[in-house]
């Protein structure tokens, strides 16, 4: 449970959020995306709500949630690709500009085949899921997510289902959207990462904001004893990790 957080973030700004597990990370993404519903305070993307209007100073959920999140301009990857089965590369693609967009399906093929480009899977576009690696299923869940042209896209641990070897080749498309200016909060535990594309790292633990501030700042020089009780705890298991 979240504790009346405040949180926000800039156009153009690429966010990490790091913390435990069960400490809130993934609730505040789907709190952003309307996947589930707020029980006090309000969230807004770009002055709008997500799902929501508000009458007599409350917040009501209306119908058509899919919709009103394609018309705020959010979109969200998740850890574990999430992808229809039955639809190809390509189809995953088109699936959300058509029937949410309504887009010409000769225009959502155009745009699904330059996304596809994007993440280096071209030759694929006809491959269903379980014909793809992890790592590729990812770079088509990022794809399909950018279809929709988003402001703002939110990651939720994008890599943490991935073999590690897999792990570079969907970091690598996502290093190129912060470079292209993409809105973007990653919920990640590659810390690596985070230094080099955040930036701002926010860190949470039990439901709250304990610090937050320049990559530098918090993960090379943390103010707090929580978060240095958790960046040493990352750090000793890579070193683990390193020598498995």
């Amino acid at each position: 449970m979240l504790k009346g957080i405040s949180f926000d973030v800039k156009p153009g700004e690429v966010v990490a959020v790091i913390g435990p597990s069960g400490s809130g990370k993934s609730t505040l993404l789907r709190l952003v995306n309307h996947l589930e519903s707020i029980d006090q305070g309000e969230i807004r993307v770009g002055g709008r709500y997500v799902g929501y209007v508000k009458e007599n100073g409350h917040l009501k959920p209306i119908s058509g949630r899919a919709r009103a999140r394609a018309e705020v301009g959010v979109s969200m990857v998740f850890q574990s690709f999430n992808l229809f089965a039955n639809l190809t590369a390509l189809e995953n693609i088109m699936e959300a500009p058509v029937r949410v967009h309504g887009v010409p399906k000769a225009e959502a093929e155009a745009l699904a085949r330059r996304l596809l480009a994007a993440v280096g899977l071209s030759s694929h576009a006809d491959h269903l899921p379980q014909h793809l690696s992890g790592g590729q299923q990812q770079r088509v869940a990022i794809a399909r997510a950018l279809a929709v042209k988003p402001r703002l896209m939110l990651f939720d641990e994008p890599t943490s289902a991935l073999d590690p070897e897999l792990v570079g080749e969907v970091l690598s498309v996502m290093r190129a959207l912060a470079e292209a200016g993409m809105t973007m909060v990653i919920v990640t535990h590659e810390i690596r990462f985070a230094r080099e594309v955040a930036d701002r790292v926010v860190f949470f633990d039990d439901g709250n904001i304990v610090e937050e501030g320049a990559p530098a700042d918090v993960l090379d020089r943390p103010k707090m004893e929580r978060t240095r009780q958790f960046l040493s705890a990352i750090s000793n298991e890579s070193d683990d990790e390193e020598v498995a």
